[in-house]
């Protein structure tokens, strides 16, 4: 054979076994990560079963609307709680802001069998009928967002708790914001010495949208500072309902509104796409108007960072979604729903309070 062609041949079957040397062994940092995945999959697959084999108390969540995107935060919250918690197994249902809708999901879960309930009720004066029927299935309940306290009994707290908040402290706080910015000189556009604001409200049957309204306004008085309502709209806390109402409002009075003061950030937000199309509220325009809200969700902040938004009181989705989890399992240990607990009942003596914060910007 020839000399040349033998060695060549050699060469390429030493590389050929070299490389399917080299292919039978990954990379370390490839084995690592197999492993890795691999040990995860076992683990996701481990909290799989934990959760469907029966011993994962099974906790239904009645949510008044998933598109709010306050709920949508405190449901976020949850899932993460619920995730990371193999002793409970979450199911949600969306009332789609449609009492009769909940109503028949209330009575579907109860049906079925659940081993406790947090429902954040559409309709308040509903609130002594649905108590009335998780009473009679004898399944622990933790009502929440929406404050049904005034259907509660004391002696109900071993069926039920209510987790919320101090609506007329966030009324408080958006006043404090705005006396604040007052009293810096530039918040009087059409410089008449009275604060000129228009007000969304989140519902007029609602007890948090009117103690948001009120004290809102109470607090700017209590201040000292002369106000004037131009306008108001009960906008249901919607973004869309609110938008429509800034836009007839900026066509008949955009030089005499010095303020919108908006029950959530959801229909602040609304205001803030009406002013910015009529170049107002971008972030560079020197023509602004204050707009204040309630709930510090991403959104808000993202715009109050920016410039375009004044301020919000933050309403805790991660405080309120502990509470619920921590009060339900310290009650499906058989004690009440707060004992060992660090929480404590409101002065109502009916419910738990997660405090407000106020947000101006980083």
């Amino acid at each position: 054979m020839n000399i040349k062609k033998f060695t060549g041949l050699a060469l390429v079957m030493a590389l050929s076994l070299g490389l399917t040397a080299c292919g039978g062994n990954k990379p370390a940092d490839d084995a690592k990560e197999e492993t890795k995945t691999e040990d995860q999959a076992k683990k996701d697959e481990g909290k799989d079963e934990k959760k469907s084999d029966g011993k994962a108390k099974k906790i239904a969540v009645l949510l008044y609307n998933g598109s709010d995107t306050y709920i949508a935060s405190v449901r976020q919250q949850l899932e993460k709680l619920d995730k990371d918690d193999d002793s409970i197994e979450l199911v949600f249902q969306d009332g789609q802001n449609n009492q009769g809708t909940q109503t028949d999901q209330l009575n579907n879960i109860i049906a079925q069998g659940v081993d406790g309930i947090f429902m954040n009720i559409v309709d308040i004066s509903a609130a002594p009928t649905a108590m009335e029927t998780i009473k009679a299935s004898g399944i622990p309940t933790a009502f929440f967002n929406r404050d049904m306290t005034e259907s509660m009994k004391e002696d109900d707290l071993k069926d039920f708790i209510f987790i919320g908040t101090d609506a007329p402290e966030a009324g408080k706080m958006q006043g404090q914001i705005l006396t604040d910015l007052w009293k810096k000189g530039d918040m009087d556009r059409n410089k008449n010495g009275v604060l000129d604001y228009v007000m969304l409200n989140g519902g007029l049957d609602n007890p948090e949208a009117q103690a948001r309204t009120e004290f809102s306004v109470k607090t700017l008085k209590d201040n000292g500072i002369k106000v004037n309502e131009v306008a108001f709209q009960d906008a249901k806390w919607d973004t869309d309902k609110a938008k429509t109402a800034m836009d007839t409002w900026l066509q008949t009075n955009q030089d005499n509104i010095d303020a919108v003061i908006a029950n959530n950030d959801g229909m602040a937000i609304g205001a803030i796409s009406a002013l910015q199309a009529v170049g107002m509220n971008t972030g560079s325009s020197k023509d602004n108007m204050v707009v204040v809200g309630v709930d510090a969700t991403d959104l808000a902040v993202a715009e109050i960072d920016k410039g375009t938004m004044s301020g919000t009181v933050k309403q805790d989705a991660e405080g309120m979604a502990k509470a619920l989890i921590d009060t339900m399992k310290n009650r499906l240990a058989n004690n009440d729903f707060i004992k060992g607990t660090d929480y404590k009942l409101g002065a109502d003596k009916k419910s738990i309070r997660i405090d407000y914060q106020i947000y101006t910007g980083k």
